[in-house]
């Protein structure tokens, strides 16, 4: 059976695997996209880059990440990923904590006007 992949005006992520204490996804960027600057409440979120250069906002810092390189997001940190090349971005994010619905985004800004 495929893995779920949903599509976003950013890109699209595939949940590779939804436990009851984690949740892994690919999520694919696609050039000059970002996602919106967010938070969560009930989750963490370590992004791992598995292929691009990723532009990665953590709170008032900024990074960028390429193949191999890595970032953990606290619970409550505004975060944002952006693809600023011209292939596509590959992250391979892994969730913890005790939620991990999609409803559990607080947007700060967002390219897409999304609430």
């Amino acid at each position: 059976m495929p893995n779920y992949v949903e599509n976003r005006p950013w890109g699209s992520f595939e949940i590779l695997s939804d436990r009851v204490n984690f949740k892994v996804k690919i999520l694919t960027v696609l050039p000059h996209k970002r996602l919106s600057l967010q938070s969560h409440k009930r989750r963490a979120e370590n992004w791992v880059v598995a292929a691009g250069e990723a532009l990665v906002t953590v709170d008032d810092e900024l990074l960028i990440l390429s193949a191999g390189q890595h970032v953990a997001i606290p619970r409550q940190t505004k975060h944002r990923l952006e693809n600023r090349g011209e292939t596509d971005l590959i992250v391979i994010e892994t969730q913890t904590g005790d939620y991990f619905g999609e409803d559990d985004i607080t947007r700060y800004a967002d390219d897409f006007q999304r609430r």
